[in-house]
């Protein structure tokens, strides 16, 4: 299962609840251009048992919303970027009595298969579970730089130890969701959740998961970094 670390053990916002079950829990899989992927990605979330799954297309302008079957489909009409399609989702969680969400992309970058395992922490008593990526040759340059940059400024503000700052498959009481509720509409959205949980002081854990890239150009580079560690500055000053 790979290393594993709870902190802030004396919040216990969340430690009256009773144990979540798969139904209390919806998977939001934030969806742009992923053609390719959408289809395997629900069947296999249904797979392990889930069944309240939320797809946000984010005005793909390929068929990705025609291929969502077994699923709600929410749709942006322009492209407002993946914070505001994960909050999209998390605003239609909430509003569906969600005692818990886990949000997974829909490029098939992350493994249904370990979403039990994020609801597994979350009956442990964590209020988030973070999925951390291990760092492996197989890892693009650009990606490991922005990374390190992101992670390190946000141990330095936020007093929170995650080893994956930027990966966005993570999982939420609903209780937290409200306490971390972001603004940013871009690839911004991880960091200032984490941000928020610091500055909440959110109980945290956080699990390794699988490493996989379809796509070495796509995601957070050394220069989106320095652009995340403005936005953790501005956040730190202005709130």
């Amino acid at each position: 299962m790979g290393w594993y670390r709870l902190h802030n053990p004396w919040n216990c916002a969340d430690s009256k609840m009773t144990r979540l079950k798969k139904t209390d829990c919806w998977i939001i899989v934030s969806a742009y251009n992923e053609s390719r992927h959408i289809q395997d990605v629900i069947k296999r979330i249904r797979e392990q048992g889930f069944s309240s799954i939320i797809v946000v297309d984010d005005a793909s302008r390929d068929k990705t919303s025609e291929l969502v079957k077994n699923a709600v489909l929410l749709q942006h009409i322009i492209n407002c970027g993946k914070g505001a399609a994960m909050r999209t989702g998390a605003t239609y969680a909430l509003k569906q009595s969600a005692k818990a969400v886990i949000f997974i992309d829909g490029d098939g970058q992350h493994a249904p298969e370990e979403l039990p395992r994020f609801l597994n922490e979350l009956n442990s008593g964590a209020s988030i579970v973070f999925g951390a990526r291990r760092e492996t040759r197989k890892m693009p340059i650009q990606r490991r730089l922005g990374k390190i940059l992101v992670r390190n400024a946000v141990r330095i503000l936020y007093k929170v130890r995650v080893h994956d700052v930027l990966s966005g498959y993570r999982a939420l009481t609903a209780h937290a969701l409200n306490k971390v509720m972001w603004t940013s509409s871009d690839y911004t959205v991880e960091s200032e959740m984490i941000a928020n949980a610091g500055r909440e002081n959110v109980r945290y854990s956080e699990i390794t998961i699988s490493t996989i890239y379809h796509d070495k150009y796509k995601g957070v580079n050394f220069l989106h970094g320095f652009i995340i560690l403005g936005k953790l500055l501005w956040w730190k000053v202005t709130r």
